[in-house]
């Protein structure tokens, strides 16, 4: 049987769009929190540079930034602070597998700009919990060490495990307030393009909107996994239970070697 191991790959260093490299934002506290609403800020490995400069270049990215410049001037908290951290962490030509969720969490230093991702040392959301439960019951990892690298999931990232949510900001307790602002139109961007690379990738979809993106992906040329969403509410739930998948496993078998370390 195959094992996954920790191996602690955060501070992860990432390329941005001008050719210098910029380190990750640290994890926790008030660190996790966006200032300003500023694409240049925002690092991203060179290759997804093209989606992203024609997103913001034109009139969705541009409302968007809008959208997030007046909240941020009226006062609220916006998280989390790199809104495009999974895009510097794992580049197109390094993608394996594709992970998608919907949006950040919404808790004060929760949320690290990658999806089911928490800051270390910060209890883990019960839908996190699940992907371990998975993880250990599919492949006998063990459960992560805390308080590092607890529940963050960058180490997955820097193999090649793009963790994208759909939408990639969120106000503090308010859940999904941020979707249907654009977001939404570069992500199936990103979405797209992974699903044109000449090779077969991984992408395992969690529950009905992770699903909703089938469309966008060649179901003939990648290795599309289905499951519920792993939230307590329908982990164990028919027709495609999350616990019981076995998709860590099927991810490893398609992806090839190095196996990745999940």
């Amino acid at each position: 049987m195959n094992r996954s191991l920790f191996d602690g790959m955060d501070g992860i260093h990432s390329q941005n769009g001008r050719g210098t490299f910029a380190a990750a934002p640290a994890a926790g506290g008030a660190s996790n929190r966006l200032f300003c609403a500023d694409p240049s800020d925002w690092p991203v490995a060179p290759g997804w540079r093209p989606a992203i400069n024609t997103f913001f270049d034109g009139p969705n990215g541009r409302t968007l930034l809008d959208f997030l410049r007046k909240r941020l001037a009226d006062g609220l908290v916006v998280f989390p602070q790199q809104p495009l951290r999974a895009l510097a962490l794992t580049p197109p030509e390094s993608v394996r597998v594709v992970i998608l969720g919907q949006d950040p969490y919404h808790g004060p230093g929760q949320a690290e700009g990658l999806a089911f991702s928490v800051a270390p040392a910060l209890p883990m959301p019960p839908s996190l919990r699940n992907i371990f439960k998975e993880l250990r019951r599919d492949l006998g990892t063990p459960l992560p060490i805390s308080p590092e690298p607890g529940g963050s999931l960058v180490r997955w990232a820097a193999q090649g495990v793009l963790l994208l949510n759909t939408c990639l900001t969120v106000e503090a307790g308010r859940p999904a307030s941020h979707a249907g602002r654009g977001w939404e139109v570069l992500t199936d961007a990103v979405i797209r393009q992974v699903a044109g690379l000449d090779r077969s990738v991984v992408f395992m979809l969690w529950g009905a909107h992770a699903q909703s993106k089938i469309g966008l992906i060649d179901v003939g040329r990648h290795r599309v996994l289905l499951a519920n969403h792993p939230s307590p509410l329908s982990a164990l739930r028919p027709p495609r239970p999350f616990i019981g998948c076995n998709h860590f496993s099927a991810a490893l078998a398609h992806a090839g070697s190095p196996p990745i370390r999940f």
